[in-house]
């Protein structure tokens, strides 16, 4: 008998343990989730890898520098006089080139960012989260939910949503 009753509190002790397991730790369905009724604002924090205006003017620095590091040196070309119109062209076709590379490179930066995993226990604050942070969160970002991957999307009402992947 005391064997019995002692199966059945740890049978009953296992039932309630797995009822009461927190809720961070269970999976979220495998459903679309609002984030916003209104879509827009996502991603229009400004700086590198946002979308901003943070690239154009780091390359635009850049670009400034080069021109003055290749005005102050003889060109390469020896056909081209220092300080002459072939050289002024010579210096901004060369920093134009610069510029739009290091644009490319900026571009690139900020799409393997916008890519980035955001990862959380429970969808409560996955949501709350994106929420708060809508402006620096970019269209396509995979969010991990307990273990779920979703993508942060638009619908076709205009609703910012989590889709599962």
């Amino acid at each position: 008998m005391k064997g019995r009753f002692q199966l059945g509190v740890a049978i009953l002790t296992t039932l309630v343990l797995m009822a009461s397991a927190c809720g961070h730790a269970q999976r979220p369905e495998r459903k679309t989730y609002v984030v916003s009724e209104d879509a827009r604002g996502v991603g229009i924090a400004e700086g590198p890898g946002t979308g901003g205006s943070g690239a154009d003017a780091y390359c635009g620095e850049w670009q400034k520098q080069c021109f003055q590091k290749c005005w102050r040196r003889k060109p390469r070309e020896s056909s081209i006089p220092k300080h002459s119109a072939a050289h002024h062209e010579y210096c901004t076709t060369t920093c134009l080139k610069e510029f739009m590379k290091c644009v490319e490179e900026q571009r690139t930066l900020e799409q393997q960012d916008a890519k980035r995993e955001l990862q959380f226990h429970n969808m409560t604050s996955a949501l709350d989260w994106l929420r708060e942070h809508k402006a620096e969160v970019a269209l396509g970002t995979v969010v991990v939910v307990a273990g779920v991957a979703f993508t942060l999307a638009v619908a076709p009402a205009g609703l910012l949503v989590l889709s599962p992947i």
